[in-house]
């Protein structure tokens, strides 16, 4: 019996990768509209989608992102300049997209730009250190979302968000996950509202990654700036010597764990925007796949202890 069974989930995954590798005809006339292009896996997507014959619109916040981009590749790439907390920002992009597009519409939006600071306890926060991470990794993937609508449905096209794997589970304080707990409600609310109209709404969920988003330096630095706005019962909730026994914590295992290898989400943004049969989720890294997914799952009581066994704790702790 087992062994039919076995049988069975090996000839799922070969017809599932066979259908798999049928991709979209006609790159050259589809246009695909990217944020967070300065770096990372904007930047890498970008690249390879140009080298795969999309046009690509690459939205970088910085002149400088705008101008490497361009030097190293071909003139389908195009650059646009883009705060996604703005509106006249995000406006004046879907503007510059329209001439480009005509009445062919928008094939693929990639939502991609999104931050990891602050960082730190939850307690520590203010309801405006939430809304700050928000304003980017939420509501800017919604403002650029619907915005450009309208020409994703005239091209029956699709829509890539990038949410993470704790937007599956909260493996961390402060507003990180819940951003991406969100991304992942609105990505399930539009999939499901666009259908009628033949768009593919898709959902990328990495686990670590070596990127700015889990650049080690960063959030400690963002945990620092936090402690020293702390009042003086907190800290001593805490202790003096919490900061530096976290910042161990962090440079001893922490910053082991992100995986060096971007192409192995790039790869997943790549099929999600050409691919003819593509998937609802994609999770890339083998720590998406074998350790946070299934934990994801677990009773709660577990996912908890597992995640609470090696913290660091604070001096007035009572467990």
């Amino acid at each position: 019996m087992w062994m039919y069974i076995a049988a069975l989930v090996v000839l799922y995954y070969v017809v599932r990768w066979y259908r798999e590798l049928e991709r979209v005809p006609d790159r050259g006339s589809k246009y695909v509209y990217i944020t967070g292009c300065d770096s990372g896996f904007g930047n890498l997507l970008a690249r390879h989608l140009d080298k795969c014959g999309f046009c690509v619109v690459a939205a970088c916040f910085t002149e400088k992102g705008e101008e490497e981009l361009k030097k190293s590749c071909s003139n389908r790439l195009s650059t646009v300049h883009l705060d996604v907390t703005k509106t006249e920002s995000v406006d004046k992009a879907v503007a510059f997209i329209k001439n480009l597009v005509g009445q062919k519409g928008l094939w693929a939006v990639v939502n991609n730009a999104g931050v990891s600071v602050p960082a730190g306890c939850c307690d520590w926060m203010t309801v405006q250190d939430y809304k700050s991470m928000m304003e980017v990794n939420l509501d800017g993937v919604i403002r650029v979302t619907l915005s450009v609508l309208p020409l994703i449905k005239k091209a029956r096209g699709r829509v890539v968000n990038v949410a993470s794997v704790f937007g599956r589970i909260s493996a961390s304080g402060g507003p990180y996950c819940v951003s991406k707990y969100a991304v992942e409600g609105f990505t399930d609310s539009l999939r499901r509202c666009l259908h009628p109209f033949g768009v593919k709404v898709l959902c990328i969920e990495p686990g670590f990654f070596k990127t700015s988003v889990t650049d080690t330096n960063l959030i400690i630095s963002s945990i620092k700036k936090l402690w020293e706005k702390l009042p003086k019962e907190t800290k001593e909730e805490y202790g003096d010597d919490y900061i530096s026994k976290v910042e161990k914590l962090m440079e001893e295992k922490f910053s082991k764990m992100p995986d060096s290898d971007l192409m192995k989400v790039v790869s997943c943004m790549e099929h999600a925007v050409s691919a003819v049969h593509t998937r609802t989720r994609y999770s890339p890294g083998w720590d998406a796949k074998f350790f946070w997914l299934p934990l994801s799952y677990a009773p709660t009581w577990f996912s908890d202890y597992l995640l609470l066994k090696d913290i660091v704790k604070p001096a007035k702790s009572v467990i």
